[in-house]
């Protein structure tokens, strides 16, 4: 990345789980970042909160509470400011959540999308990555999920907002010429994660000796990947040229970013209950709505073009989560 410590990014969602380990690794680096978040109340907000405690340590970050469908305020920022590069994680995230609350859904994955985009269309950056999702893909029968993919049938109304995403972003690209990368994230995991995710829930309901829904009799495949895996092509992407023949005449691309390596729910599962040195009580349920049997992702793009390739497993990966764990939670196994 060419001199980090000149240029100016924005970061959405920093307070979010994946916000939060990119800015660690672009700080890390030596950018200066700004980080805005709406810290909704969706899980919990003192989580959200002690990762910014941990992002405040750092004298080039600066953190604004800021909803991005405020676009008043969103425009303002980014003529203040003058960035050079943003990245979109701000998002209402969660698949079941959006068959409950739909229009939180419709706020901040649509209305709040098309502010950054119309943002960086008028306050000219040099990159725009955004995050998609690996649900784009419904239940495709394709293994492992392409890109080349049309991905017109989503299963979700969460999944229905990013494939939206994807198409509102080509269109911006296509007519403003605004450079944008969307990546389609695979079941991240790690410290400091999601509480809604599955190996967080089912980490919580372990230790409190609940019983841990598992869905379609544990017959569920997950490309699991580790979110320093993540972060750190993320990272390679930002001054990664628009090269090929299709970039060159329209800024637009999209990448898988996963582990390229499914794992059994029931051996995820096992794995958890090796680190934690408990057994999970398993309450056995049907397959849910707006759920897919398997994700998969074909990462020979990324592969090619960054040299991007996973290299934590789900024993290691597990193992660094429940460590955090226990620490942040002061929680002693015996």
């Amino acid at each position: 990345m060419n001199s980090p410590q000149n240029c100016k990014i924005l970061v959405t969602g920093a307070a979010g789980f994946i916000g939060f380990h990119l800015c660690q690794q672009l700080l890390d680096s030596g950018c200066n970042i700004i980080g805005i978040d709406s810290i909704n109340s969706y899980y919990s907000t003192k989580l959200k909160e002690d990762r910014l405690k941990e992002l405040n340590q750092h004298t080039q970050f600066r953190f604004i509470k800021l909803d991005i469908c405020d676009k008043p305020k969103l425009d303002q920022l980014f003529k203040d400011e003058q960035f050079d590069y943003v990245f979109n994680l701000a998002a209402q995230a969660g698949v079941r959540y959006s068959i409950e609350q739909p229009y939180k859904y419709i706020d901040s994955n649509l209305i709040g999308f098309i502010n950054i985009l119309e943002a960086c269309r008028h306050f000219p950056v040099k990159h725009l990555i955004y995050a998609s999702s690996s649900s784009v893909y419904g239940n495709s029968e394709n293994i492992p999920f392409s890109t080349e993919e049309s991905c017109n049938e989503p299963v979700s109304l969460y999944a229905a907002t990013k494939k939206s995403n994807e198409m509102m972003a080509h269109s911006y690209a296509h007519l403003y010429k605004i450079p944008v990368t969307g990546l389609r994230f695979f079941t991240v995991y790690g410290p400091y994660g999601r509480p809604d995710m599955a190996y967080f829930s089912f980490t919580n309901k372990i230790v409190n000796n609940e019983p841990i829904q598992v869905y379609n009799n544990g017959d569920l495949m997950r490309d699991f990947t580790y979110v320093d895996d993540i972060v750190q092509a993320i990272e390679k992407l930002i001054d990664l040229p628009f090269d090929t023949p299709e970039e060159k005449e329209k800024p637009y691309r999209i990448f898988n970013i996963g582990n390229n390596r499914p794992v059994k729910l029931m051996d995820f599962i096992t794995t958890l209950e090796k680190h934690l040195g408990m057994a999970a009580i398993k309450d056995y349920r049907p397959m849910q709505n707006g759920d897919v049997y398997q994700t998969y992702a074909d990462i020979s793009d990324l592969e090619q073009r960054i040299g991007f390739k996973p290299s934590t497993s789900i024993n290691e990966g597990l193992k660094k989560f429940i460590d955090w764990y226990k620490h942040y939670y002061h929680i002693t196994i015996k």
